[in-house]
């Protein structure tokens, strides 16, 4: 089976909020953020907003089959200012529907899944196989993308702590602790002001990196669980750093110059 690790980074949907609370049109796309930020303030309510109203900006994939490992992401470019949303998601789930693989997350399932639903519902986002719960295929009744005590979606952070959010760990923090670089160049706080400033390469870098991290890491989980032998996590690891080293990009190069040798 192929392997799909994904993750994605959102930003506020002006627009949702705009139809979702009868806003004047007159009001800028700044104003109407600044206005809803000081209601969930004064509620003492977190600045993060809900899961439904995250625009999808970026989903990035490590792709690894028997072909190779390729680094891919679905990026919403938008087209004469309009968003590309739908497209990109409709475009993730095309992979799925395509390869069926195993699907590896770090916290997919209390946050990119959930956003991807919502989103992909907004804007008639088809994905026949990923929500096939048996009807179909009778395998998928007993091991679904859907369930979550079902692992052909592997949510690491999740089943780590053994389903109890108390104990779920930090990617970054996990990545740096097994010896991976962990995140760089800018966190989950930082995406919406980078999209504002026009950085979406940016943004789409971080993302990857931090894909990179989650499939390094399901190597590790891999290797634990005895799904690899020593030798051949081993090569899988020497084989991730020289697919980086082949790809002409400057948060590779980054990235591998913060790779500290392999923990035992």
């Amino acid at each position: 089976m192929s392997v799909l690790v994904f993750d994605i980074e959102s930003i506020p949907d002006i627009v949702g909020l705009r139809v979702l609370r009868g806003l004047d049109a007159a009001l800028s796309d700044a104003e109407v953020y600044a206005q809803v930020l000081a209601e969930r303030t004064e509620a003492g309510k977190s600045d993060f907003l809900p899961h439904h109203l995250q625009r999808v900006l970026v989903i990035s994939c490590v792709f690894r089959n028997s072909d190779g490992l390729r680094v891919h992401s679905f990026v919403d470019r938008e087209v004469d200012g309009k968003s590309q949303e739908g497209k990109l998601i409709q475009g993730f789930f095309h992979t799925v529907e395509k390869h069926v693989p195993q699907l590896v997350s770090w916290n997919g399932g209390g946050f990119d899944l959930p956003v991807l639903h919502y989103r992909g519902l907004r804007h008639g986002v088809v994905a026949g196989k990923y929500w096939d719960l048996g009807e179909d295929d009778r395998e998928f009744k007993w091991n679904n993308y859907i369930s979550r005590y079902h692992l052909r979606h592997l949510d690491l952070m999740d089943l780590l702590a053994m389903y109890q959010p108390r104990a779920a760990a930090p990617l970054d923090a996990m990545a740096k602790l097994c010896g991976f670089p962990g995140k760089l160049g800018m966190d989950g706080s930082a995406v919406y002001p980078a999209y504002l400033e026009g950085k979406l390469d940016d943004i789409r870098r971080y993302c990857e990196t931090d894909v990179m991290n989650t499939y390094l890491l399901y190597c590790r989980f891999q290797k634990m669980r005895a799904g690899f032998a020593e030798a051949e996590y081993d090569r899988e690891v020497a084989f991730v750093r020289e697919t980086l080293a082949g790809i002409d990009e400057p948060h590779w190069r980054e990235y591998l110059d913060a790779w500290a040798m392999p923990t035992p």
